[in-house]
């Protein structure tokens, strides 16, 4: 796998070297208020975009997804100690990289004091034109999530890993924090009842954290690639359900362990 990572397209390469530059002007975003608890989830680090906390939304039973439990983020390479501190007073102690070895090599993640680093690499044995769209997104690469060689084990590893861990916070990346992050944090809050259009509104927020126009590709996201890899999941598996179960392979157990640990 890493030999064929390593021949990732220079389109690719081209957009990581955009990627692993400075973060600066990192925005933050208002939650949307009809669906969730109103408060400032943003961690506001400084090294690490669109870093922010995916709880505070009520689910369809009335629950609420607990907040400090589950962050999301894109790439740690950049974080500074003062992020990492933030990282360590929240008490994350399980950080999932989603990225492949390639990326992983450009930019080495910094891993916040007695935290814990796994890899769950999504797209690393796809072929290579959907490893080049990694930094831009598309409906092509949303569809990916679902059909590449190895996803399906790559987002269950990383949803049972959150099941699993009982005691602190767990963090889940990619590069740009944006599309695998994206489509993680998007099942996730799925599977724990929240609505579609919330987690829609949830996922569309990133155009807001990375300071992303409408026609931003490169920073951005579009509910039409959300939309598509919803849809591949129907028309791979015929429903969400049976996606989480025969391709994440989650069992009954590991999604009541989900709901038990992220719902209040």
């Amino acid at each position: 796998m890493a030999h064929r990572s390593l021949r990732a397209p220079v389109a690719l390469a081209t957009g990581l070297v955009v990627a692993f530059g400075a973060v600066t002007g990192v925005a933050l975003a208002d939650p949307p208020a009809a669906s969730a608890v109103a408060f400032d989830r943003s961690l506001h680090l400084q090294g690490v975009q669109n870093a922010r906390d995916i709880g505070g939304y009520r689910a369809l039973d009335g629950r609420t997804v607990r907040t400090g439990s589950v962050y999301r983020g894109g790439q740690l390479n950049n974080a500074t100690p003062d992020d990492l501190a933030v990282l360590t007073d929240r008490r994350v102690r399980v950080v999932h990289d989603l990225r492949t070895v390639f990326e992983r090599e450009l930019g080495p993640d910094r891993i916040p004091a007695g935290a814990t680093a796994h890899w769950d690499d999504v797209i690393g044995h796809a072929p290579p034109e959907v490893m080049a769209a990694t930094l831009t997104g598309g409906e092509g690469l949303y569809r990916a999530f679902i059909t590449a060689p190895g996803a399906d084990e790559a987002f269950g590893a990383v949803l049972r890993g959150i099941a699993d861990t009982t005691d602190g916070a767990v963090l889940f990346h990619c590069t740009a924090g944006k599309d695998r992050t994206g489509w993680t944090t998007a099942v996730l809050l799925t599977v724990l009842g929240v609505d579609r259009a919330t987690v829609t509104e949830d996922y569309l927020l990133s155009n807001q954290f990375r300071n992303a126009s409408p026609d931003d590709q490169l920073n951005g996201v579009r509910q039409s690639w959300l939309d598509a890899a919803f849809d591949q999941v129907n028309q791979t598996y015929g429903s969400f359900d049976t996606y989480v179960r025969d391709a994440l392979e989650l069992t009954d157990a590991d999604i009541a362990a989900l709901k038990a640990e992220l719902l209040a």
